[in-house]
């Protein structure tokens, strides 16, 4: 039956393969349907059902609805931290998420807690190697430099190139972005020598 979890499973599935073909409005219709789906069947509690919340989200994003998105990534975020905590993987990954939307849409207040509390946990969890913790560097950096401060700006820019360079190489594309990212930041900051 429709309601059945391989069946919604399947569903997700078929999102997923519509998106990469680009058929984003017949993705969207999937995706509602998976979600009411997973409402009806599980609650709006339940796991599965914070993961379609959250998925739906990141889509909405994806296709520059912002705010449409942003109500999907609260609902998210606050039934996360509510029924799992704030250590929780999901929970990790719904505060990176709300927190990049919020730094799409300007809202760069807002999103600085949230960026810097994924941080944290990103580098409690995964280490500071991580490729994840990685980004999520370059990401807090990138806020903070939109945001005027530059000096902990810079030194998050030369952290995540340090990691980059460590871990991957110099020879690697997201190293290289790494190197260019700093030295824009370096011209920006009126250090063109280094820069």
């Amino acid at each position: 039956g429709g309601d059945h979890s391989i069946t919604l499973a399947a569903i997700h599935n078929m999102t997923t393969l519509l998106q990469d073909q680009g058929k984003y409005a017949e993705a969207e219709q999937f995706l509602h349907e998976v979600l009411e789906g997973r409402r009806r069947v599980s609650g709006d509690d339940h796991g599965d059902t914070l993961a379609a919340i959250h998925n739906m989200g990141v889509f909405l994003s994806s296709q520059g609805r912002f705010e449409d998105a942003e109500k999907y990534s609260r609902e998210a975020f606050d039934s996360y931290r509510r029924m799992f905590g704030d250590d929780h993987p999901g929970t990790l990954s719904v505060i990176q998420n709300l927190g990049n939307l919020l730094q799409k849409q300007g809202k760069l207040a807002e999103a600085e807690p949230l960026l810097s509390k994924a941080l944290e946990m990103q580098r409690r969890r995964l280490g500071n190697d991580h490729p994840s913790t990685l980004i999520g560097i370059n990401n807090l950096g990138n806020l903070l430099q939109a945001r005027g401060k530059l000096a902990e700006a810079e030194s998050l820019s030369r952290e995540a190139l340090e990691g980059q360079r460590r871990i991957l190489g110099d020879d690697h594309p997201k190293t290289l972005t790494a190197i260019g990212n700093l030295g824009t930041f370096l011209q920006a900051r009126g250090k063109l020598a280094e820069a």
